[in-house]
């Protein structure tokens, strides 16, 4: 065999080896593009963060009030309107449970029972514990009071303005008062001399009032009074007209003398336990004074309404009303000047400023006659 052509057969048969690669590499399906893994989260991008969970409202201040007065009575009822209006204006921040009629303590318990803490809040009158409120124990003056809410702006104004060392261990918000205490009675009372021997319903300071008008005082409770006045064990009863009302006791006299010459009141408190009030935050307290500011004359009116509603109501019944003139005004006036007396000399021996505490009374009273 010739090898003459060798070499170009050789590149020859290379070529088209070359070729037939090159062909198969083309004819392959393209790899199927791979799957991107997912990605790990960016920490470098910028989430939004969800709602912090909303806080669960805060526990109110929950405290406890000890009314004596009996839940329908008016007074009563004005104290509930107080409490909610406390709870509304602190939008639930404060809740006040009442405990009315002394279910909680009893009428004559009830300061104590505030300085204990066995209520943080109480009402009841300060002529219930004579002797505890030496300088205003004056409040209770039969000074002429024309009705229940000058009775009760003086009441609290000069117990704020004097702040007297018997009422420092309680935190007083306010005081109100009942009307001019007038003379019902089962007889005619035109002047002094009727009162002789008169056999007088009173307690406390009214039956000092009552001996100085030189009639006797027979001492019970207002629940007595109507059937001690049916029976004849009493013949008469020195109160405001209100109570002609609400005890039924104008069904049981036939008239009303006009001695609102020598109106007393009986002043009534609304005080907080101290170490209660001094742990109230400052905005509850500010709210505190607001509401019981308001209230003042709320009170006072409320005994106006009740007194206007005892003087129809002994109307109805056809009982006669006896005014007196002047001149026998003047002499009821004199006879219970010592009692003024007594109450600025038992003062006095205190080192208390009963003289001072005495004018202001009778100032704010003569600015206010009507």
């Amino acid at each position: 065999m010739s090898h003459k052509n060798t070499p170009w057969r050789l590149g020859a048969l290379t070529a088209a080896i070359l070729i037939l690669v090159l062909a198969s590499a083309c004819s392959k399906p393209a790899p199927a593009p791979q799957a991107t893994p997912p990605s790990a989260p960016d920490t470098t991008a910028t989430t939004e963060t969800p709602p912090a969970p909303s806080a669960p409202p805060a526990k109110p201040i929950e405290l406890s009030y000890s009314v004596f007065f009996p839940p329908t009575h008016l007074q009563c009822k004005e104290a509930e309107a107080w409490a909610q209006e406390m709870e509304k204006r602190t939008n639930g921040r404060v809740k006040i449970t009442i405990y009315p009629g002394g279910s909680l303590t009893q009428a004559p318990q009830v300061y104590e029972g505030v300085v204990s803490g066995i209520s943080d809040l109480g009402m009841s009158c300060l002529a219930y514990t004579r002797g505890r409120f030496p300088l205003l124990e004056g409040l209770d003056l039969p000074l002429g009071y024309p009705n229940g809410k000058v009775a009760t702006r003086l009441a609290t104004d000069l117990t704020r303005k004097y702040a007297p060392a018997e009422i420092a261990d309680t935190h007083v918000l306010y005081l109100h008062a009942h009307g001019p205490g007038i003379l019902a009675s089962k007889k005619p009372v035109h002047t002094l001399e009727d009162m002789a021997g008169l056999k007088v319903r009173g307690t406390g300071l009214s039956a000092k009032i009552i001996n100085n008008l030189g009639a006797t005082p027979i001492g019970m409770s207002q629940p007595e009074t109507y059937e001690a006045l049916q029976k004849g064990v009493v013949e008469a009863t020195l109160c405001p007209v209100e109570t002609l009302k609400g005890w039924k006791q104008g069904e049981v006299v036939s008239y009303i003398t006009d001695s609102s010459a020598i109106g007393y009141t009986t002043a009534m408190f609304v005080t907080m336990n101290k170490a209660k009030w001094d742990s109230l935050p400052a905005d509850i307290q500010a709210v505190f004074n607001e509401v019981s500011d308001e209230w003042v004359d709320r009170h006072g009116t409320a005994w106006d309404q009740a007194d206007a509603e005892g003087q129809e109501f002994i109307r109805s019944l056809s009982r006669e009303e006896i005014a007196l003139p002047e001149e026998e005004q003047a002499r009821w006036v004199q006879a219970v000047k010592p009692i003024l007396d007594e109450y600025v000399a038992g003062c006095t021996a205190k080192g208390l400023p009963g003289a001072e505490f005495l004018a202001d009374l009778q100032a704010g009273i003569a600015a206010n006659a009507s």
